[in-house]
């Protein structure tokens, strides 16, 4: 039997307790798009340390722990225009929304906000979307 699932199911309970501690901790919401925003922008101040180590923690951990978990495979695609095209559509979709899928969907469903639950379908709806259209019906990725 498969068990890829685990590390789905792992990573999903320390992002829900990285977001919880978040809250707790600072009494903010942990959504990753704000935080990076901020750090671009310049708005994050006496913050900044904090912000810059949360998002080197965002990199810095699947990092580390790939090599022994033996994940170090994508399947995302190889051509670079498009991983920055969709880099930047993303970019652009979660200052539109006001924030990302840990923003909204992993803080915001569990707080029943209307405005979390709402633009999680939307974007689960769109990436679907996406998906569909630029790999079945373009052949891109």
């Amino acid at each position: 039997m498969p068990i890829e699932w685990i590390y789905g199911a792992a990573g999903g309970l320390l992002i829900g307790c990285a977001a919880a501690m978040f809250l707790l901790v600072n009494g903010r919401i942990m959504g990753a798009s704000g935080i990076l925003g901020d750090l671009v922008d310049g708005t994050a101040g006496r913050a900044a340390g904090e912000k810059l180590a949360f998002i080197a923690g965002l990199v810095a951990v699947p990092a580390v722990l790939a090599g022994p978990l033996g994940r170090d495979v994508t399947h995302a695609t190889g051509d670079l225009a498009v991983l920055i095209l969709a880099g930047l559509a993303v970019g652009i979709g979660t200052r539109l929304a006001n924030g990302c899928t840990s923003g909204h969907g992993v803080c915001g469903i569990p707080r029943l906000a209307p405005r979390g639950v709402a633009a999680t379908l939307i974007y689960i709806a769109a990436g679907g979307a996406t998906v569909l259209v630029t790999r079945h019906l373009l052949g891109i990725g």
